[in-house]
């Protein structure tokens, strides 16, 4: 009859899970309303969360659903803390933009090597 339940807090389960980088950063994530536990909104970094919950948040540009598989008791390897939890997010769409973000050179961004040397070559022939 005096079994308790498993819990942490969450601010220490998502450092542990390594979503954050400090538990302080992720405490103040928490503070300001941007984590949802099965839903609800908590402000607090001691909410307790156990197995079996929902959390919602923000990373990036990106909004992670993440259902609790286990409680971590350390911040261990990130094999170990992907084994923390299992992640019901939509997948990522792929960016159909990734080379107008980095674009080759044609005119614009920067040259490579090879284009570096076509040009030094255009430029001899121009002025023979």
């Amino acid at each position: 009859m005096t079994e308790t339940a498993e819990k942490l807090r969450v601010d220490k389960w998502l450092w542990h899970a390594r979503f954050f980088k400090t538990r302080s950063l992720a405490a103040s994530r928490v503070k300001t309303g941007a984590v949802r536990i099965n839903g609800t909104v908590t402000h607090k970094p001691s909410s307790n969360v156990s197995p079996g919950d929902v959390l919602t948040f923000a990373q990036g540009y990106h909004i992670r659903v993440i259902q609790i598989d286990a409680l971590g008791e350390r911040r261990g390897p990130a094999p170990e803390a992907q084994a923390l939890y299992t992640d019901l997010s939509p997948p990522k769409p792929k960016s159909e933009s990734k080379e107008a973000s980095n674009p080759r050179f044609d005119g614009k961004g920067r040259p490579t090597k090879k284009d570096r040397r076509t040009l030094d070559l255009s430029k001899v022939r121009h002025l023979e």
